[in-house]
């Protein structure tokens, strides 16, 4: 630490605990004859050129504002120019703010034909030994049919795709998707593929959880019933216990919505649909990212 930082130290200590000169410079390490010290250097005209750059281009670095003083015939050499760089903090690594763009409210609409809206959502959760995962929930908002649960220790957004065409190669395209602001959703690979497929993103207003609310509703069933409900030692449970829920939620569930019929009933019943490769006479075949459940294992109930 140079004798200007013990200085600036030494007047903080100062400022913010009363402490006489002598002990701040004490507890600083700074020769008290440097405190009192007065440059008689003016350097106001390099801190004024060097801070209006900053203002005017705040991604540049020191080479760069160096270069335009240079080009505007300033004379000053790089030593002096850099220890007012230091001295405004302008060497202090700035985050940059992800900006989002304006949010208009997307109002929840009953649909009347499946694939017309889906719903995606992520949810966390973690094993017995601590180590966190992911789960990428996917629904039609029509019937409230769970399509898809994708368990992983990490859902990036080109996980996110494939299994979004995985899903369209049996089930059939959406119309659109109803999502939050997750980093995942509005990812470049994400809204491009969503632009290729020709599926509109409908975007959630942030802090509007509501605005997405059949997900929602549908992420505190699961919560309450599996996350909430078992004590995981491993992925593999976590991936049965889940295919073996999404198949009782959708053939044998009752549903006050689709009164009190099954998701996979009400396609059938109401012969509402818009399912591109699934004849409407005949009854879905699920299939599910997650693998199906042939056993219930072992897994302890959490108390």
């Amino acid at each position: 630490m140079g004798p200007w930082q013990q200085k600036q130290l030494a007047e903080e200590l100062i400022s913010a605990y009363n402490l006489p000169v002598a002990r701040a410079c004490k507890l600083t390490g700074l020769v008290r004859s440097n405190y009192y010290y007065k440059s008689s250097k003016d350097d106001s005209d390099v801190m004024a050129a060097l801070q209006a750059l900053a203002d005017k281009h705040a991604a540049y670095g020191f080479r760069k504002l160096f270069a335009l003083l240079k080009r505007d015939g300033k004379t000053w050499n790089h030593k002096k120019v850099y220890r007012i760089y230091k001295l405004l903090k302008l060497n202090k690594k700035k985050r940059g703010k992800r900006r989002l763009p304006a949010r208009v409210k997307q109002p929840l609409q009953e649909q009347v034909a499946l694939n017309s809206s889906w719903s995606m959502d992520f949810m966390s959760d973690s094993l017995a030994s601590g180590t966190k995962f992911r789960t990428l929930n996917v629904i039609d908002d029509c019937n409230r049919e769970a399509l898809v649960i994708e368990v992983a220790t990490s859902i990036g957004a080109k996980r996110v795709v494939r299994t979004l065409e995985q899903l369209l190669d049996w089930r059939g395209k959406p119309t659109a998707i109803r999502v939050d602001n997750g980093p995942e959703f509005t990812s470049a690979d994400f809204s491009s593929w969503c632009k290729k497929e020709n599926i509109i993103i409908q975007y959630i207003q942030p802090g509007k959880p509501m605005q997405n609310g059949y997900i929602e509703r549908f992420n505190g069933s699961y919560r309450r019933e599996i996350l909430d409900a078992y004590l995981f030692f491993d992925l593999e449970e976590v991936r049965q216990l889940t295919g073996s829920w999404i198949e009782e939620y959708n053939t044998k569930r009752p549903h006050e919505a689709l009164g009190n019929l099954t998701p996979s009933e009400w396609p059938l019943k109401t012969r509402s649909g818009n399912m591109e490769n699934l004849p409407l006479h005949s009854k879905p075949t699920q299939k599910f990212t997650t693998f199906p459940l042939h056993s219930k294992g072992s897994s302890n109930s959490k108390i």
